[in-house]
């Protein structure tokens, strides 16, 4: 999609598996949402103090943007960061990330939490790709990450009731698209980039529906229930990403779903052993029971020849739709190339990483290296989706 970050996106790259990022933290080591980037260390770091690029507060566009779209502009406001509205019939909504990482049901008085969301988007390694692009695209990008990380840690980490958090999310994307967005930083962000890009809300809300879900569903049965999934928690932000390069069409956002489940998919057999440790198994049941794998061995301390053959059949299953979902590289020019083509790379190069494991994920986790990632960006680059 957190590890930062969708497909063409940042998210979808949606991102950074739920159970990496714990482990993560737990080392005191970043880790990047977005999930092509897995490639964690190959991208570098911009620092506290690195560029950001600053998003423009461009008016509403006018007019219907679709279902779900911006309202007219004479509607419209951003709300500067820190004001609160009078007469507000729910708490300060920028406080929900707050309660998330505090207590639900307390949320604390000022916007720590809050800014370091922000702070990850801005320091956490986005791929290299990402770091040539303008500073208005770079920073519309920034604002999806931000809001699809909120909704990621609301769903993982909060404590209380985190179906109301979601519901409460779901709320303030309400206010956004009737022109008075919340206060803080993350919402005055993403409003701005919802405004000037014309993103309708519909993938944000699929977005927040995945964690919902996630509270629920532990367990997929099949390969197809799996999709569902990916078309809730990593596609959406595809189609966003398309959005803010202004070169969304129905075949682009097609390709763009391969992508972003692919890489989804790729992710998940990449951090089993997170997953599992956090009560959650995305493979699906269908394949353990093929395989002969039981929940279990999920959990050794290294991988046994059928969990080796689970896992290289998943891998198998993720680059076919890599490739197919590929060609959406030859159909863009410009900026857009250049990210879409640095997200299928970074997949490209962790479905090799995991071959050279020999699939094994439970002793290590398998990361791409900075020179085949960088292959494989170039050769997207110079033939577009073509091997």
């Amino acid at each position: 999609m957190v590890g930062l970050a969708g497909a063409t996106a940042v998210a979808g790259y949606r991102g950074a598996d739920r159970g990496a990022r714990r482990v993560a933290r737990s080392r005191g080591t970043d880790r990047q949402w977005c999930l092509p980037s897995s490639d964690a260390r190959s991208a570098g770091r911009t620092g506290r103090g690195g560029s950001y690029g600053r998003a423009r507060r461009d008016p509403p566009r006018t007019g219907h943007q679709g279902h779900g779209g911006p309202v007219p502009a004479a509607r419209s406001r951003v709300v500067p960061s820190g004001r609160h509205r009078e007469g507000a019939a729910h708490p300060e909504p920028c406080l929900v990330l707050e309660a998330c990482l505090t207590s639900a049901h307390s949320p604390v008085r000022d916007r720590a939490a809050l800014r370091g969301v922000l702070a990850k988007a801005h320091s956490e390694n986005f791929p290299v790709a990402l770091r040539l692009l303008p500073s208005a695209q770079r920073a519309h990008l920034l604002a999806l990450y931000g809001f699809a990380r909120m909704v990621d840690d609301l769903g993982d980490e909060a404590q209380g009731d985190r179906p109301w958090l979601l519901d409460e999310v779901s709320r303030d994307l309400g206010r956004i698209y009737t022109g008075a967005p919340p206060d803080g930083e993350l919402y005055q962000r993403l409003a701005t980039t919802v405004y000037a890009c014309g993103l309708p809300r519909a993938p944000f809300e699929h977005l927040v529906e995945a964690g919902r879900r996630d509270q629920t569903s532990h367990r997929y049965g099949t390969f197809d229930e799996l999709r569902s999934y990916c078309a809730l928690s990593a596609e959406p932000v595809g189609r966003l990403v398309l959005g803010v390069f202004g070169v969304a069409t129905p075949e682009r956002a097609r390709l763009s779903d391969l992508v972003c489940c692919a890489l989804q998919v790729l992710e998940h057999c990449q951090d089993v052993v997170e997953d599992a440790r956090a009560g959650r198994i995305y493979l699906p049941a269908e394949d353990l029971r093929r395989f002969g794998v039981a929940e279990r061995d999920l959990l050794a301390p290294r991988a046994t020849r059928e969990v080796r053959a689970l896992v290289g059949f998943e891998v198998q299953r993720a680059v076919a739709l890599l490739d197919e979902g590929a060609a959406l590289v030859a159909t863009l020019r410009g900026a857009a190339r250049v990210a879409v083509a640095g997200y299928v790379a970074g997949g490209r190069a962790t479905a090799v990483a995991l071959a050279e494991a020999g699939f094994d994920v439970l002793a290590a986790t398998p990361r791409p290296t900075r020179a085949r990632t960088a292959a494989e960006a170039g050769r997207l680059l110079v033939k577009g989706g073509a091997r």
